[in-house]
This record gives structure tokens, sequence and C-alpha cells, in this order.
């Protein structure tokens, strides 16, 4: 009997569980360090010297509230992820649209040439753009401009793969339906499609807002000094330096934006399946009486 009850494939699986978790503590312990350390009453980062909010709001010049520097830092870092967010999502989402409705030869190359930003190694890219920035597109500045087209070209294809796998969900049916009842192509996908598309719209702007605010590499490559330093890159260039815990502090802002941001878009998602739901039922109900 007991030995039955060890084979039962439908027992509680306690080993996954145990490993999840496991996993889980790591990849979070040092992110759960670096916040515990913006709370440290002294100078060092790795010594504990009592609990304080010296390096968030005391510090009168070195403290997340006070350094300028730091507020620069941050500000950059957002107002890149937005932009980046505003321009790639839209973009990859057309993409999207347009391979799924691409029948020929060349359109499953043009697929796989989607996919190439996310295989090729961030550092071949940072170079690469550094050097048409600086040699072919010589109108366009180093420093944010640069950045967000660096940005962009790298998040799109994200967008691309999340929406892609909305679409093939999705299918084809309600478009063509809302095509036989009169509506145009535009029409079927303003009013049919993207509906159906807002849960992979919103993943896109949550995935493309994560991906551009903790960059470092090509932030780095494109950056044109100081005033366009983003987060990743003002910490990386103070811990080479003399560094406090106002960077933790820093990074510790930088992931709860980051969390804020997903748990956001996980809320949007959640919400339009309630929704979606809620009107599958109710036609099922209509259906039921003969309506």
């Amino acid at each position: 009997m007991s030995w039955r009850r060890g084979r039962n494939p439908w027992r509680r699986p306690i080993g996954l569980a145990t490993w999840t978790w496991a996993y889980v503590l790591w990849m979070f312990l040092p992110v759960a360090i670096a916040v515990l350390f913006s709370f440290n009453g002294g100078r060092s980062r790795s010594v504990w010297q009592g609990f304080s909010l010296r390096w968030w709001t005391g510090e009168p010049n070195a403290s997340l509230l006070h350094d300028e520097t730091l507020h620069s830092a941050l500000r950059n870092s957002l107002v890149l992820a937005l932009l980046t967010m505003l321009v790639a999502t839209p973009i990859g989402i057309a993409l999207a649209i347009g391979l799924a409705r691409w029948r020929s030869r060349t359109a499953s190359g043009a697929n796989w040439l989607m996919l190439v930003p996310l295989v090729t190694p961030e550092i071949v890219m940072g170079a690469s753009l550094l050097l048409v920035f600086t040699n072919l597109y010589t109108g366009i500045p180093l420093g944010r401009p640069a950045q967000l087209l660096g940005h962009v070209t790298f998040s799109i294809s994200y967008v691309v793969v999340v929406a892609r796998g909305r679409l093939l969900s999705i299918g084809r049916d309600y478009e063509e339906a809302a095509r036989d009842l009169g509506a145009s192509q535009l029409q079927a996908i303003r009013l049919v499609l993207l509906p159906l598309l807002a849960p992979a719209i919103f993943a896109g702007f949550v995935i493309v807002f994560a991906m551009s605010i903790d960059d470092f590499v090509i932030s780095a490559f494109l950056s044109s000094g100081a005033g366009s330093e983003t987060v990743p890159v003002r910490i990386y260039s103070a811990v080479r330096t003399s560094s406090t815990p106002a960077l933790n502090a820093l990074a510790s802002f930088l992931v709860a934006s980051t969390l804020v941001a997903l748990a956001l878009g996980a809320s949007v998602m959640s919400w339009f399946r309630r929704r979606r739901g809620t009107k599958e039922s109710a036609l099922a109900d209509l259906t039921s009486v003969g309506i």
C-alpha cells in the first residue's frame, strides 16, 4: 500500500515545489540583500551597521532624495523606458499583424529575421549601433536620441513574439466574420482584432518597459556623458569608484518601479480575462433561452 502511495501520480509534487521555491529564493536573495543594505546606517555596502533611512532621505548631499546625479539617472531611465514603450509597442503590434497576414515565400524568412535581435549578443548589438550612429547616421546625436532608437531596435522583437502568440490563439474567424457583416479591413482590425489583442498589447507595454529601464549595454554604448546616464550605467560607474548605500536605494527604487509596472500589466490582463468571461457567459445565457 505504501509502495502504491509512493507511486501515486496525483499526490502533491513536493519535490517539484521544493526545487521551485529553491530557485525563487536563489534568484531573489541578492535583490533582497541589496534592498536591505539600502537601509544600512553606515557607509558600508557589505557590513550591517544598523537600520536607518540615511541613504534614502537623511544624508544632505548623498541620499537618494538629495543627490541630483541620482535624480538625473532615474529621470533618464524612466523617460527613456516610457518613450521606448510608446514607440516600440505600436510598431511591434503592426509588424506582428503584418507578418501574420503575409502569405508568400519570403514570409518565413521575415519571421526568422524578427528573431535575430533576441539571439544576438547585446554587446554585439551595442557596438554595432555605436558604429552605425557615429559613421552612418551622423545626424542622430549620441545620448537620448540614439539610446531611444537603440532600445526600440531590440524591443520590437519581444512585442512581435507576444503578439504573434496571441494572434495564433485568436485565429482569423472573428475578423472574417466582421468582413462578412460589411466591415472594411481597417474596421475589422480596429473594432474586432485590436480589442482581442488588448492583453498582448498591454503585455508588450510592460515587457518593453521592463527591458528598457534596466538595460545597461546599449545605454552605455550610446551614452553621451553624465547627462544621458541611466540608472544601470550610473550604478556601474559608481561601483567602480567610491559607492555608498544610496546606490542600493536607487536600485531598490528601480526594482520597485519595475514590479509596479509588471503588477499593473498583470492586473489589466486579469481584468480583460474577467470581462471577456462575463461577456461569454452572458452570451451563453441568452443562447440558452433562445434569444
